[in-house]
């Protein structure tokens, strides 16, 4: 989609099945539906705002504003401390006074431990009343993101403490992708993961020029969950995964 994006293509979006290698659980199984769109001209906030519009139009009907909390403001007000200053010592002691406890194997890994406790700690505690929107990541976790100082522009949407999407101003400068593919790489590898290759088509197609513009992927299948207040994704998939 980025390089239909570079080709000229305008606004575009897609809805298919994508694969993944994971656990399959309550909120997830291998096989999956996504709903991916890019928007140009526009940044994580823009998109943040067409999201909420489409997901009213989807069947969620709550009377809040979408909630819009910083990556920092929901680390504060959940983790009790600010993920951009608190070193691993600091974490560690911390995870001893929450639930869950603290995960093995997680050593002086920054990033993992920022992700343990956003997945065990912060997340749970979002979107009871209305869908809320996490932005401005670190730039640690940039991923597919542009970066602003130590800012990651990027966000995740979380309803009933689910996550249901994830949406970046999409970085558009090439050699800084190829690092990000090395870097990953390098991590995967040292971690025992499997390497998949760098994306050369896409590096190819950022040196021809990515028009300014945010994405997002939206989880049909844990959406479609949630509207049916169903008690897991098994529910919303013609076979999950046993029964694949």
């Amino acid at each position: 989609m980025k390089r239909l994006l570079c080709a000229g293509s305008g606004s575009i979006w897609q809805l298919c099945k994508v694969f993944r290698l994971e656990e399959a659980g309550r909120h997830h199984n291998p096989e999956f539906t996504l709903l991916e769109w890019y928007r140009p001209g526009f940044d994580h906030h823009a998109l943040m705002d067409e999201m909420e519009t489409l997901l009213r139009r989807c069947g969620v009907d709550v009377a809040e504003r979408f909630e819009r909390l910083s990556y920092r403001e929901a680390f504060l007000r959940h983790a009790g401390f600010d993920p951009f200053t608190a070193s691993v010592a600091d974490m560690q002691a911390r995870a001893e006074q929450c639930s869950p406890p603290p995960a093995e194997g997680l050593g002086d890994d920054r990033d993992a431990w920022l992700d343990h406790f956003f997945g065990g700690v912060v997340s749970p505690a979002l979107g009871a009343a209305a869908p809320c929107f996490i932005y401005d990541f670190p730039a640690s976790q940039a991923a597919l993101s542009r970066v602003r100082g130590d800012i990651a522009e990027r966000f995740e949407l979380v309803w009933r403490g689910v996550e249901l999407a994830n949406g970046f101003h999409e970085l558009a400068e090439a050699r800084e992708q190829a690092q990000r593919f090395a870097a990953e790489q390098a991590w995967r590898a040292a971690h025992g993961k499997a390497v998949p290759p760098s994306d050369i088509s896409l590096i190819a197609a950022l040196q021809a020029g990515l028009p300014d513009c945010a994405g997002v992927a939206l989880g049909v299948d844990r959406l479609l969950m949630l509207l049916t207040q169903a008690p897991d994704l098994s529910t919303t998939l013609s076979f999950d995964w046993p029964r694949a």
